[in-house]
């Protein structure tokens, strides 16, 4: 094994310099919390006990009453709406019944919302969306507020709902915890032909059945999208940070391995509760841990939402992580997989290809990985390249493929697909954005062209539709922040953006809103901070400004002189008070939600020192 690279010594370094006085406060909480001596349900008084076993028979009863049998809590998003998280029906049973084996007692403590980012996409219920991943933390502590547990299972998969369990975790950051994942679906339709589908769609050239039946085709079955957007990208990393078992992201579900795995999660937390083992997730989730999810996702070419949602995550446990240590990390961190949108593979062949534990192999042989970390497994990261298997049905690990089965999904070091790991930080006269390399061609990624300006991505649609673009062009989309309308996913530009490309023309976005894993072959600077709605300079760029987006220089600027910009009346901002599909209940939210380069997080975060902002 390699030494660790000096560019990730010195980025964990640096964050916990930064971080030094925020984790301590944190780590001192979370010590004084664990003092309790036995489950912690013992200092309930006598009715508040009762309370919480009331509805409990036969030997849970006995347990939870007695107050030596150590409480588990289980908290999950299930619903049958969300294929990812329909598998997880089944769980509670499972968990209940090996948390029990393992000398504790498990109830399901609370479920926490999951709404799902495709059947919203383009719609105003999609302005929810990166909102409900701080009430999904908000849940979550209702969940774990009663007093009655000494560890806890968290199952969930998607989007925003994995960083919501784990931030409302950390607020309990002295009980041991684990995630549970549910797996991938089946591989269903390619994914270069459900895009030529949409593409085909776009322009008039296919119908709405023949864009249904594709759809229907991708996503057929239980299980999560295949596709590596933010859901499977939460899988990895959560994977890499050590909070899944090993071997355990991407098993699918109605197997006896995912069961066999799920019942494990159960007995595991139990021993993590042991004094001489004691594991509380506010230890494993250190700097260490952060930078190796970030590593990790940069090694894979992962979803840009992580770099919102790790930010609040590491917030949540006193660090700070920002923008820059994603940039410098992806100058150093090898691309190794390519899974669509960064390729035509999905997430099953990337698993078949040696998956999660040939990539972290990998990663420690070069020094690319810490290795000396915390995690649910037992101490050390090294545990995570071992997959696991059922031997006579028995749950055992065994070695995985050193090297990669399948060189066109899953590479080493020696031989990436790219030697950076494609996601880079833009700055210029318009803010700072964030942009996903790993699918653009190299001839697109710097692309100067003039402006055509949209309020919304529905106007930016009509106006193609009416063939009004059909040139080189920036398309802009604005008033799409956090502050704005809860930054929703702009998936939708994705099909249209690429025929103006396929016809020869330069184009790329730029935008306030997000993007997430499906940004694709387009280049995208998102997530524009300081957004449009709160005086960004975006509010005050026309239709004909000529922009510059450089992704190789890692530069973004409207090529208009500083005065000028300066004196143009800024653009109105979005609807400060938007009603309908619940948009109403969450005007508190974009009030104070905090900055997309901070995570937008409404919990607020430390502000970074001056000397600590560039320019």
């Amino acid at each position: 094994m390699a030494p660790l690279h000096p560019v990730v010594e010195q980025v964990t370094r640096r964050i916990a310099e930064r971080s030094a006085q925020t984790r301590s406060a944190y780590l001192d909480r979370i010590n004084a919390a664990a003092a309790a001596d036995g489950p912690v349900r013992g200092d309930l008084p006598c009715s508040n006990l009762a309370h919480g076993f009331a509805a409990c028979s036969g030997s849970d009863r006995l347990a939870i009453r007695g107050a030596r049998k150590p409480g588990v809590a289980i908290v999950s998003a299930y619903n049958d709406m969300l294929s990812a998280h329909q598998p997880y029906d089944e769980f509670p049973a499972w968990l209940k019944d090996s948390v029990r084996e393992a000398g504790g007692v498990a109830q399901f403590a609370g479920g926490v919302p999951a709404m799902c980012d495709g059947i919203t996409q383009g719609r105003t219920g999609m302005e929810l969306s990166l909102f409900s991943r701080d009430v999904i933390a908000m849940a979550t502590g209702v969940a774990l507020s009663h007093e009655m547990f000494d560890g806890a299972l968290l199952l969930g998969v998607c989007d925003k709902i994995v960083p919501g369990l784990l931030i409302g975790a950390l607020a309990f950051g002295h009980l041991p915890t684990l995630l549970v994942p549910a797996g991938p679906m089946p591989s269903g339709l390619p994914n270069r032909e459900k895009s030529r589908i949409r593409q085909l769609f776009a322009e008039g050239k296919a119908t709405r059945e023949d864009l249904l039946e594709a759809e229907s085709a991708s996503y057929h079955s239980p299980g999560t999208c295949t596709f590596y957007g933010t859901a499977n990208s939460n899988q990895l990393v959560v994977e890499v940070m050590g909070l899944h078992l090993p071997g355990s992201s991407f098993v699918p579900p109605g197997t006896p391995l995912r069961k066999a795995l799920t019942e494990e999660a159960g007995r595991q937390v139990v021993r993590l509760g042991e004094a001489e083992q004691r594991t509380p997730i506010g230890e494993v989730l250190d700097e260490k841990a952060i930078v190796n999810g970030v590593v990790a996702l940069l090694a894979t070419g992962g979803s840009t939402n992580h770099t919102l949602h790790l930010p609040a995550i590491a917030a949540a446990a006193g660090i700070e992580l920002t923008w820059d240590d994603f940039s410098d990390l992806s100058a150093v961190v090898p691309s190794l997989g390519k899974v669509y949108p960064n390729g035509s593979a999905d997430i099953n062949h990337f698993a078949a290809a040696g998956g999660v534990q040939t990539l972290i192999g990998e990663l420690l042989d070069a020094g690319l990985l810490h290795a000396d970390v915390r995690t649910v497994a037992g101490p050390g990261l090294d545990r995570y390249r071992q997959q696991p298997f059922l031997d006579d049905g028995e749950l055992v690990w065994r070695d995985a493929p050193a090297k990669s089965l399948d060189t066109d999904v899953l590479r080493g070091v020696d031989d990436p697909f790219a030697p950076d790991g494609g996601l880079r930080v833009l700055e210029g006269n318009l803010g700072r954005a964030v942009i996903k390399v790993s699918a653009v061609a190299a001839e697109h990624r710097t692309v100067t062209a003039p402006a055509r300006v949209f309020d919304d991505q529905h106007a930016f649609s009509a106006a193609f539709s009416a063939g009004e673009i059909d040139h080189d062009v920036v398309v802009v989309i604005r008033n799409q922040g956090p502050q704005a309308n809860g930054m929703p996913e702009l998936h939708g530009l994705t099909p249209a953006l690429g025929v103006l490309m396929d016809r020869g023309h330069q184009v790329a976005l730029v935008t306030d809103g997000r993007m997430s894993g499906a940004s694709g072959k387009i280049p995208a600077a998102i997530q524009l901070t300081p957004e449009a709605t709160a005086g960004g300079p975006l509010a005050r760029v026309q239709d004909g400004d000529v922009l510059r987006l450089d992704a190789d220089r890692g530069t973004l600027e409207a090529l208009v002189p500083a005065a000028e910009l300066a004196a143009r009346q800024p653009a109105a901002g979005a609807n400060p008070a938007p009603f309908g599909t619940g948009r109403e209940l969450f005007t508190a939210f974009r009030q104070a939600v905090g900055r997309a380069d901070q995570g937008a997080s409404v919990f607020g975060q430390a502000q970074p020192r001056t000397d600590q902002v560039r320019a």
